[in-house]
């Protein structure tokens, strides 16, 4: 089973949904957990009767939420390691990387737009790593701009993080953000309306999460949503 850390202060929630909609399009069973401290996935994931801890099923994918680290999930689930490919684990603090084991995780994810609220929460939580770590870069804004990434590099030189080489760019497009709060409000997980970028992005992400997936067949699932 993968696990995959998406760590920072920018909101991440619904990527890692959309995310997790290919992924199981894909054949992959995947568990989403959500270990924010706002527990975001609480009010925009479905869920008949939620308690202070739950997982629920929101089409095809399992969501997992009020857990404080990697032993209560595995308590309440059971046979963990056999019944999902992935876990995908939302993250907003630096203990979390330590109570779900995610420093050995096969990949970690700093995801950040360039508002200054984003940005240095973002850093103050990378700061505050026990170990050091491996992290790519998922970067938010409208105009990709290498300043804005050497200021990001120059805020995280004394935090414990390698930088990996790539880096994924996604649209800050109020059209994507029209189109997600719309399948909010129907309940539903739908690409139809956003944008090309978005979805092209979406799509280096799933890939670089499971290359032994063809490009051709997660372009495909894409389109199909």
């Amino acid at each position: 089973m993968k696990k995959v850390g998406f760590i920072g202060a920018f909101e991440k929630t619904d990527l890692i949904i959309y995310l997790a909609k290919v992924l199981t399009e894909a054949k992959k069973r995947v568990l989403v957990i959500d270990t924010t401290i706002l527990q975001k996935a609480r009010y925009i994931v479905p869920s008949i009767s939620p308690t202070k801890i739950y997982v629920t099923d929101y089409e095809g994918i399992d969501v997992a939420v009020g857990f404080e680290d990697f032993e209560s999930v595995s308590r309440y689930l059971g046979n963990i390691e056999n019944d999902y490919d992935i876990m995908l684990i939302d993250i907003d603090s630096a203990e979390v990387l330590d109570l779900f084991g995610l420093a050995s995780s096969d990949k970690l994810y700093f995801i950040t737009a360039f508002d200054n609220f984003s940005l240095r929460k973002g850093i103050e939580i990378i700061n505050n790593f026990t170990q050091k770590v491996k992290m790519t870069k998922i970067l938010f804004e409208r105009d990709i701009s290498e300043e804005n990434d050497e200021y990001l590099n120059l805020l995280s030189l004394t935090s414990p993080v390698e930088w990996e080489n790539e880096k994924i760019y996604f649209p800050y497009d109020q059209g994507d953000l029209s189109a997600i709060i719309e399948n909010q409000r129907v309940s539903k997980i739908k690409f139809r309306n956003l944008s090309e970028q978005f979805r092209d992005s979406l799509g280096i992400l799933a890939q670089e999460i499971f290359p032994e997936i063809k490009s051709g067949e997660i372009r495909k699932i894409i389109r199909s949503l």
